[in-house]
């Protein structure tokens, strides 16, 4: 009886932890951001002089609601951006390792969200796009994000289709 009660406890508190463990990309959880969207508007940023460029491009196209949810874009511990919908941000990085994340900040009709990670080396001049894809299929409790690097070519077609996102925390 003892050693059942002691799984449970145990089972429990990994569960608790893996529901709570951030990426260490991320930044709080409580930060919020507000995001409009111009589908009219796709500047051709080049890096600043010292840094690197890098695109973050939501793909909302296998995401069975509506509205498309806000998703929060960490690097290094801080949240330096968001998109909605079908868009696209972009950030200026310092050269050198970098870890990233992509998080909802909230979606009601999940039961569980996932946030994604990825690091990678950042260079002085080069432009890095990654694709931060939303799913959410209808009936389904888990909303299911990805973060994952794209092929030059493939992140500045995404990026002409989308819309430009700008954001700003609430």
């Amino acid at each position: 009886m003892k050693s059942t009660f002691v799984l449970i406890l145990v089972f429990c508190a990994a569960t608790a932890l893996a529901q709570t463990a951030e990426a260490p990309g991320c930044g709080p959880a409580n930060v919020k951001f507000d995001v409009k969207t111009d589908k009219n508007q796709h500047p051709v940023a080049q890096p600043e002089a010292g840094k690197a460029l890098v695109y973050f491009i939501e793909d909302d196209s296998e995401f069975q609601s509506h509205p498309k949810p806000t998703t929060r874009i960490g690097v290094d511990g801080k949240w330096v951006t968001a998109n909605k919908g079908n868009s696209f941000s972009y950030s200026f990085l310092d050269p050198g390792e970098h870890h990233l994340c992509s998080s909802p900040q909230s979606f009601e009709l999940s039961h569980e969200i996932t946030t994604a990670a990825a690091h990678f080396t950042a260079e002085e001049g080069k432009v890095y796009y990654f694709a931060v894809k939303n799913r959410w299929l209808l009936g389904s409790m888990i909303m299911h994000v990805e973060l994952t690097p794209l092929d030059s070519d493939e992140g500045q077609l995404l990026a002409s289709k989308y819309a430009l996102s700008s954001s700003h925390p609430k």
